[in-house]
């Protein structure tokens, strides 16, 4: 499936009010927006519901404006330019480590040419990730709760893991065969931007800034009262429920400063990426990437 040919939830007309707010059931988004899912900010006034949905359904539906708020992959990003602006914050970066490609056998770069990888989702940063390290890679998308299993089985020769997978794939013996946050990193010396949150172009100006805001004091008070979140987030900690150690270290890998903001820095390795896939033929258009606090975007 092509970014063009995704069939979309119809847009939903509701009362200005109320915010929709989508993203993945996983740890690390749970820690990130602990504090507006509980209660704990003052929203003045939004009725804000939060919707968990995995990071590929979130991408497909970004298509027809499905969320106010949405997690979003960069790469899927590339294809929601008109529609859809990233916000400044809550960000998930692979600073030195990322999405990791695992195989039942020891593989290395040159085996993976023409063979079946599992990967999470056409429109997923682990898979733009993929071809850009291996162009000659083949592909079948996967669930990604299932991608352990699937390369197990043999149904595939290899597979990119997200999510806790990225922590847990020895615990089944497989064998890594790059991760490709790393190796982003040795190419570029930048993080590996993975995921964002964008915000609906149609939303005005001033409601845009002021969920923004709350964004980010979402992702502050997480990190300023990390064993209190921690507590609520590991309950989305899959396989890691009861390893309280590897939970903390897997939402300190996504959930750090470049979640508070993208600084120069991160918006630069946005760019890079974009532009990248674009100059790999991964990416049938030129994209700029556009913040909320863009001075264009008004």
């Amino acid at each position: 499936m092509t970014p063009h040919t995704v069939v979309a939830e119809r847009r939903e007309r509701v009362p200005s009010t109320q915010i929709r707010i989508a993203h993945s059931p996983d740890s690390d988004d749970a820690f990130m927006f602990y504090a507006l899912t509980q209660g704990l900010l003052d929203t003045e006034g939004l009725e804000i519901t939060h919707r968990l949905v995995d990071i590929e359904t979130l991408n497909q539906a970004a298509f027809g404006g499905t969320y106010e708020i949405t997690a979003v992959s960069i790469h899927a990003y590339a294809y929601l330019t008109e529609s859809y602006a990233l916000m400044p914050s809550g960000a998930s970066f692979g600073d030195g480590y990322g999405p990791v490609v695992v195989a039942a056998r020891p593989l290395d770069r040159n085996d993976l040419v023409g063979v079946k990888v599992a990967i999470p989702g056409e429109l997923t940063t682990a898979h733009l990730a993929l071809k850009l390290w291996q162009p000659g890679a083949e592909t079948m998308v996967v669930p990604f709760d299932q991608i352990f299993e699937t390369v197990e089985s043999g149904a595939c020769d290899a597979g990119v893991v997200i999510h806790e997978g990225q922590l847990t794939w020895q615990d089944r013996g497989l064998h890594s065969v790059v991760d490709l946050g790393a190796w982003w990193k040795e190419e570029t010396r930048a993080p590996l931007p993975l995921g964002a949150n964008a915000i609906r172009k149609d939303i005005e100006h001033g409601l845009q800034r002021r969920l923004c805001r709350l964004l980010t004091e979402s992702v502050n008070y997480a990190l300023d009262h990390r064993q209190e979140a921690l507590k609520y987030a590991i309950r989305y900690a899959r396989d890691l429920e009861q390893d309280s150690e590897r939970s903390d270290q897997f939402v300190g890998m996504y959930v750090n400063d470049w979640t508070r903001s993208y600084g120069e820095e991160g918006r630069r390795a946005v760019q890079s990426l974009l532009d990248r896939g674009f100059d790999a033929g991964l990416i049938d258009r030129r994209v700029t990437a556009e913040f909320v606090d863009d001075k264009r975007h008004g």
